[in-house]
């Protein structure tokens, strides 16, 4: 049985890109035995590799190797599944020969790669709520977020007494590739990443483990810097989108509340994805005055202004056009203040992409001011709506994709008995909200589901509209028009 598992986790390794081949046979089961200690396997689930490691960490629990809590478990995961993965002067060499064929042919290998190894975890990542919704605003992608684990209670305890480190100073250093992890940090023994040159600089290429969308991609300076929009941000976006034309790139914004949860490490995310935004039209068309610049407003809950050229540069004075005029710009009359005792407020949530042979900057406007009646953010969810959305709108729910919090898949599920009449223990939070559904509908137990997803997807396009700067009506249009022939 202790053979039979582990010999076809090793049929795995040598048959994969990983530095082994059948000669080595004996060395990996030796290498493996040193992690899982000896004795017998539990028969795996299935043949596949991460079904194997999974009966090979039990096998480790059972010999007290390791202990049967979460982060044990998963620093010996990652270790086994490095002994699939190929070190990462060879991924790199693999990525860029195959790039020479195709761009797509580098990140599907780089993808596929990352799925088989377990790096992205697939199996948590199908455990998301996902559902479109139908809205004001057009169809939204609603995503109730199940795969992250929660943390580990013995984790945050350990977390108390253990020896402070700042190595890796955080998790998006490229210094974690290859990290053993340690409690209440994740393990990145089979973590890689490929090295790209973005305006003279190093930067890496990896995808998120935890996926919000397909292929979703983050690219990080090699340099621990604090994020910055700036004219290099839309160079590097333009020169990504030009390395990598089937993918999307877009970068959160730089200030606290509109940006996103990681400001101290200079970075973007992308991916193989076309969001509700990127799809919305044009309302409106501006004259930049700048040759080969096509601009216009996008027809969509917050402020788009979307750039569109044949060649990058006219797109990157243009984008700098509109940044240095956001950053300085008021407007009391609707609330907007690129100052408050000294403090900037304004900031450009941007996004690049291709549209045949044409590159696309989105130029999201962002303000992150606070007030007594929105101490949250001025633009942001407002109270009403922070049942279903508390947390900062970042990039992905700026252009259309709600990343709402697991609570929701419980709280959801209550609300529905409420709606039906039956037992619930809804949070009181839902009354209003829940009571108003009732109202304005008639319920079944065979369209509840159906009501709710709807309520939630306009929900969300409350909250895109709440962190809208120029709001969709008149007199925020009105402000909006005022504000571009500022920049023209």
């Amino acid at each position: 049985m202790t053979q039979d598992t582990i010999q076809t986790f090793i049929d795995h390794i040598v048959s994969s890109p990983a530095p082994y081949t059948e000669l080595d046979r004996q060395y990996v089961t030796n290498r493996i035995l040193a992690l899982i200690g000896e004795g017998s396997v539990p028969t795996a689930a299935a043949n596949e590799p991460i079904d194997l490691v999974n009966a090979l960490v039990q096998a480790a629990i059972d010999h007290g190797q390791i202990e049967d809590a979460p982060s044990p478990k998963d620093i010996l995961e990652a270790q086994l599944m490095d002994l699939m993965t190929p070190l990462p002067s060879a991924l790199n060499r693999g990525f860029w020969d195959r790039y020479q064929q195709s761009p797509s042919a580098a990140t599907d290998w780089f993808y596929q790669l990352s799925q088989v190894n377990n790096y992205i975890k697939t199996r948590n990542i199908a455990k998301n709520v996902v559902f479109p919704a139908k809205t004001p605003a057009g169809e939204l992608e609603i995503t109730i977020n199940l795969s992250k684990p929660e943390k580990d209670p013995k984790a945050i305890a350990a977390a108390l007494t253990q020896k402070k480190t700042s190595y890796p100073l955080d998790q998006l250093c490229m210094t974690n590739e290859g990290y053993l992890g340690r409690l209440g940090y994740p393990a990145r023994s089979n973590h890689r990443i490929v090295r790209m040159m973005l305006g003279g600089e190093t930067w890496g290429f990896q995808y998120s483990p935890y996926a919000y969308f397909s292929e979703h991609a983050i690219f990080l300076s090699q340099i621990h810097r604090p994020m910055v929009i700036n004219q290099h941000t839309f160079t590097n976006l333009l020169e990504i989108v030009r390395q990598l034309p089937t993918y999307f790139v877009g970068s959160n914004a730089d200030l606290p509340i509109v940006g996103g949860s990681m400001l101290t490490h200079d970075h973007y995310q992308g991916g193989k994805h076309t969001f509700p935004m990127m799809k919305a039209p044009i309302d409106r068309s501006i004259d930049l005055g700048i040759a080969g610049v096509t601009a216009g407003v996008v027809q969509w809950p917050m402020t788009n202004i979307r750039l569109t050229g044949s060649q990058p540069e006219p797109l990157i004075t243009a984008a700098t056009k509109v940044l240095n005029s956001w950053i300085d710009y008021s407007d009391e009359q609707v609330d907007v203040r690129a100052y408050t005792d000294g403090t900037r407020h304004h900031t450009i949530t941007p996004i690049a992409y291709r549209q045949g042979d044409d590159y696309v900057l989105d130029l999201v406007l962002r303000d992150n001011q606070t007030s007594t009646t929105y101490p949250d953010g001025i633009f942001h969810p407002h109270q009403d709506v922070q049942h279903i959305k508390k947390e900062n709108i970042g990039l992905i729910e700026v252009m259309g994709r709600a990343i709402l919090p697991a609570r929701l898949k419980t709280e959801m599920a209550e609300v529905e008995k409420y709606l039906l009449d039956q037992p619930n223990q809804m949070a009181a939070m839902h009354q209003a909200w829940a009571d108003d559904l009732k109202q304005t509908n008639h319920v079944t137990a065979e369209n509840v589901t159906a009501i709710v997803h709807e309520a939630i997807g306009n929900v969300f396009a409350r909250v895109l509209a709440d962190a809208g700067v120029f709001k969709r009506t008149p007199t925020g249009q009105a402000a909006l028009d005022k504000f571009i022939a500022q920049i023209c």
